[in-house]
C-alpha cells in the first residue's frame, strides 16, 4: 500500500517511466515489488494493467538475501475508475492509490480531491479537513 511507502525506500529512484498518459487517470495504484533489476520494464503478473514503474540510479543496493532491488510499479484493475466511471471507485480510491500529478521519483505521491472522486464531504468541511485538488 502507498501508505506503506517511505521516502527512504524510494530514493534511488531517478525517473519514472509512464505506458500512458498520466493526466489522464484520476489515481494508480503504486507498490514495492521486489525486481531483477534497476532498469527497465518489469514483468506484471497482477490482474489489470501497468501503467507505469519506477527506474534506479546505480547507487541502489541490492537485497543481501534476495539479490533484488525495490521498485514502484504503478497500475490498475479492471473495475478501476478509469474503466467504469460508475463503479466501485466513483467516489473514493483504494488504499494505495495516490494521484499521479502527484508522483515524481523519489516522492511517494498522496491523495487529493481529484484522486478521491470529488469534492470533500460535509464532515471533512466541517471538521476543516482539506485535501490538495
Amino acid at each position: 500500500m502507498s501508505a506503506l511507502i517511505t521516502e527512504d525506500e524510494i530514493r534511488a529512484e531517478t525517473e519514472i517511466v509512464w505506458l500512458e498518459d498520466p493526466t489522464a487517470l484520476d489515481y494508480v495504484r503504486q507498490s514495492l515489488d521486489r525486481l531483477p533489476t534497476r532498469k527497465g520494464r518489469p514483468a506484471y503478473h497482477r490482474d489489470g494493467r501497468m501503467v507505469g514503474y519506477a527506474l534506479l540510479g546505480p547507487g541502489a543496493k541490492a537485497s543481501r538475501s534476495s539479490g533484488t532491488f525495490r521498485r514502484r510499479v504503478f497500475w490498475l484493475l479492471p473495475h478501476d475508475r478509469d474503466t467504469e466511471p460508475e463503479g466501485l471507485y466513483a467516489t473514493g480510491a483504494p488504499a494505495e492509490a495516490v494521484d499521479p500529478r502527484t508522483l515524481a521519483p523519489g516522492t511517494k505521491g498522496y491523495k487529493t480531491e481529484r484522486s478521491e472522486g470529488g469534492p470533500p464531504s460535509s464532515a471533512m468541511r466541517e471538521l476543516g479537513i482539506t485535501l490538495p485538488l
